[in-house]
């Protein structure tokens, strides 16, 4: 496989085969990521990567999914990302689902009959990073998108058929907006009604602008209670038919698998336990991105 810089993928595509289509971010702006610093977004040529989907066919006969990698694949023009998952369905034919990074820009970039035509070429599932709901802090973090086009954009790619898994950031609106962030990002998530949720906390990275803002005493980072206070927040402003809310990433203190509603009630006691030192937390040194 030909592979350039930093390959990030979704913890679920662990057992993917990971077939890179664009290199870096197609945004590569916002304040607290550090993934693909320094690395110019590019669409790979289409000789090198049906090369890839070849040589997966002839190697890769026993993994069932494909995640198109980088940061943000569904910028490819429709044409050729029809073309691309075609190859898939050609050569790959055991393949039963696809997966790719997705922001509001992109999905915006497509129509509703457009992402129901590449469900119907078998992408399946998009993962999306909303981050916060609060348009103040997305704003801060120079998302690119506010929460109105989030939940546009959401909502447009579930009724096309596509899974969606959106991705939050606990601590990013620091201690003074925490509850506003908690409570408008349950609001947005509510609003868009995805079938998968993964929470994760700040941890900052060297180099980037919030690293920086830290750095110069213009931001503050939240401790353990403070994140779990917020996390409860969010959940108890977060509604889903029936989605499932992750907390269990390694940045996390306190990990967490809940379905909602269901869920919703027992994971708030956990929650409320932990505060009260009921239940362990993990340790500083066993949290990670």
């Amino acid at each position: 496989m030909h592979y350039e810089g930093n390959m990030i993928r979704p913890p679920s595509e662990a057992d993917s085969i990971l077939l890179q289509v664009t290199t870096g971010c197609s945004r590569n702006k916002c304040t607290f990521c550090a993934a693909y610093k320094g690395q110019r977004f590019k669409i790979k040529s289409d000789e090198i990567i049906f090369a890839d989907i070849k040589w997966a066919a002839q190697y890769c006969r026993r993994q069932s999914r494909v995640f198109l990698c980088d940061g943000d694949a569904l910028i490819i023009p429709q044409k050729r990302l029809e073309k691309i998952l075609e190859g898939i369905r050609e050569h790959l034919p055991w393949v039963t689902r696809v997966g790719t990074y997705a922001n509001a820009k992109s999905l915006s970039m497509k129509s509703l009959d457009e992402l129901k035509r590449l469900r119907e070429l078998g992408l399946k599932i998009a993962y999306m990073g909303l981050e916060t709901g609060d348009d103040v802090t997305l704003k801060a973090v120079c998302k690119g998108a506010d929460s109105a086009a989030m939940i546009e954009q959401g909502r447009k790619c579930r009724e096309a058929g596509i899974a969606l898994s959106i991705t939050v950031l606990l601590g990013l609106a620091g201690p003074e907006r925490s509850f506003e962030h908690a409570k408008a990002t349950g609001e947005v998530l509510s609003a868009i009604d995805p079938e998968f949720v993964g929470a994760l906390s700040l941890m900052l990275c060297p180099g980037t602008p919030m690293w920086d803002q830290h750095e110069r005493g213009e931001f503050e980072m939240m401790g353990p209670k403070e994140l779990l206070k917020e996390l409860g927040a969010m959940i108890a402003h977060t509604n889903l038919t029936n989605g499932l809310f992750h907390a269990n990433h390694a940045s996390n203190y306190l990990p967490i698998r809940a379905r909602l509603p269901r869920d919703k009630e027992k994971t708030l006691a956990l929650i409320q336990q932990a505060l009260e030192g009921k239940v362990g937390l993990r340790p500083e040194w066993a949290r990670a991105l």
